[in-house]
């Protein structure tokens, strides 16, 4: 018979010890988030209170201020979840957070501005008193993150943000399990052992980690108390083996996750959803669904039209600067793919001489290049000549953002020498991007150009948010003054 395992040093380490009254690592990022919702929507009032203290001198605000704080409340607890400020993951990247929260919180009080407009009620507030609460709440939210960060920085190094992870199977998808963990180096996960009923056969370790007993020696240690997650990497075939380790192990109080048989290909998983009663493993969806499909509509509907319409004294004179530069038509048409790779026309405001005929290859536009305009050169510097495609945009073939449209033929090039190229069509093409508002516009002289936009493209498909669009938005034209690399 084996030892007990909590005589082995991993095992009496992480295992042997009861936590009586320990909170698990899981459960701990949960009631963090939640405390931190509390704390964010406390600071929005606590910041509408001090601003008007120091406008008014009193602590006692009017009905009126009051139902304002509500209103606030409520807004900021639907942006600040609309701008993904309580992933977990997120809360250490604290330029994203202050980025988000100045986005979120500006829409918040830019939608109480609005509802005081139409309400009639704009006269009854101090500027003096929105501008301080903008500004204390803004204050009062990086403060919120700052200690926030403090603590959970203290709990990674006391190890309470860590779940204690066994592992069942010591064969080849356990290995790869392991050595996956080790490469992502993630913090999150502290292996305490590997068990196997086959524990006699193996060695010793498995990817630095002990194989420390059987399955049963696992359950034992796991009614303590001291076993957050148990992960089952067997393989999927051996289907009766699997079930009668899953009853054995329903009597154990702690999460158990099976380990797919794809563990050593890499395969984006979006959770399993039943067919039938299946589960079936999601590794591709609609970015664009539901609401969001709608959200995203809307944007560039009601965004495109009113942009359309202030931009019009530009269009006419870039359009007159066009016409007075060279002859030809003020617009440029020309094909390229869409959305699920289908063919739509895109607008353009010409920006080379008319009837210079391009090579077969379609080049594209370089420094100093002899096809361009001297209006073109800088309609191209200042990506005024893509303000047409704001018709496109009415019209439903393009969004405000999303990934830029290659002319046909360089869609063709790439999609053969890129991994995922194509995986750009998954929705509307757009007129500005996360790629462009990263210095990746202009000329792509190179796969690797290429190949880096494609990235920053599908990281916003993935990612892809009514604040995030407003965010590329606003940084667009910072982009476009900021950069040289657009001929």
């Amino acid at each position: 018979m084996l030892a007990p395992a909590s005589h082995s040093p991993i095992l009496g380490q992480h295992i042997g010890m009861k936590r009586k009254n320990a909170v698990v690592a899981a459960d701990l990022q949960t009631l963090v988030l939640g405390a931190l919702r509390a704390a964010d929507l406390g600071a929005v009032a606590l910041a509408a209170v001090v601003a008007y203290w120091a406008r008014h001198d009193s602590w006692t605000l009017p009905d009126l201020y009051l139902i304002a704080v509500m209103a606030a409340v409520i807004l900021a607890a639907n942006f600040f979840q609309l701008a993904r400020l309580y992933v977990f993951a997120n809360l250490s990247r604290l330029a994203s957070q202050f980025g988000k929260i100045a986005m979120a919180w500006t829409a918040v009080m830019a939608s109480l501005i609005a509802l005081a407009y139409f309400t009639q009620t704009s006269v009854a507030f101090s500027r003096a008193f929105m501008i301080g609460w903008f500004a204390l709440g803004f204050g009062a939210l990086i403060l919120v993150r700052l200690l926030l960060l403090l603590q959970l920085d203290k709990w990674r190094v006391d190890g309470r943000l860590a779940q204690n992870v066994a592992v069942i199977g010591a064969g080849e998808m356990g290995r790869a399990f392991l050595k996956h963990l080790a490469d992502v180096d993630t913090h999150e996960y502290r292996i305490i052992g590997v068990f196997d009923d086959r524990k006699d056969r193996l060695p010793p370790e498995l990817e630095g980690h002990k194989v420390a007993g059987t399955v049963d020696d696992l359950i034992a240690h796991s009614k303590t108390g001291a076993v957050d997650a148990i992960i089952v990497a067997m393989p999927w075939q051996a289907s009766s083996d699997l079930q009668e380790l899953i009853k054995k192990l329903k009597t154990v109080p702690v999460d158990v996750k099976l380990c797919p048989d794809y563990i050593g290909t890499y395969l984006p998983a979006r959770g399993f959803h039943a067919i039938a009663g299946i589960p079936m493993l999601s590794v591709l969806e609609r970015p664009l669904s539901g609401w969001s499909l709608v959200l995203k509509a809307l944007e560039d509907r009601v965004l495109g039209a009113i942009l359309l319409v202030l931009l019009l004294p530009v269009l006419a004179l870039v359009a007159l600067a066009i016409k007075l530069n060279s002859p030809g038509p003020i617009l440029f048409r020309q094909p390229r793919y869409g959305f699920a790779n289908n063919p739509i026309v895109v607008y353009k405001f010409r920006s080379m001489y008319h009837g210079r005929v391009e090579a077969p290859h379609v080049p594209q536009a370089t420094r100093d290049d002899p096809r361009v305009t001297r209006v073109g050169k800088f309609l191209r510097k200042t990506s005024l000549d893509e303000l047409p495609q704001l018709w496109n945009v009415l019209k439903g073939d393009m969004s405000l953002v999303g990934p830029r449209p290659h002319a046909v033929a360089h869609n063709e090039q790439y999609a053969k020498i890129i991994d995922d190229y194509l995986a750009r069509h998954r929705v509307k093409p757009g007129i500005t991007g996360w790629a462009q508002v990263n210095g990746l516009r202009g000329e792509t002289d190179t796969p690797e150009k290429m190949r880096r936009r494609v990235q920053f493209d599908l990281y916003y498909i993935d990612n892809w948010s009514l604040v995030f669009d407003l965010k590329i938005l606003a940084l667009t034209p910072i982009a476009v003054l900021g950069k040289e690399n657009a001929y």
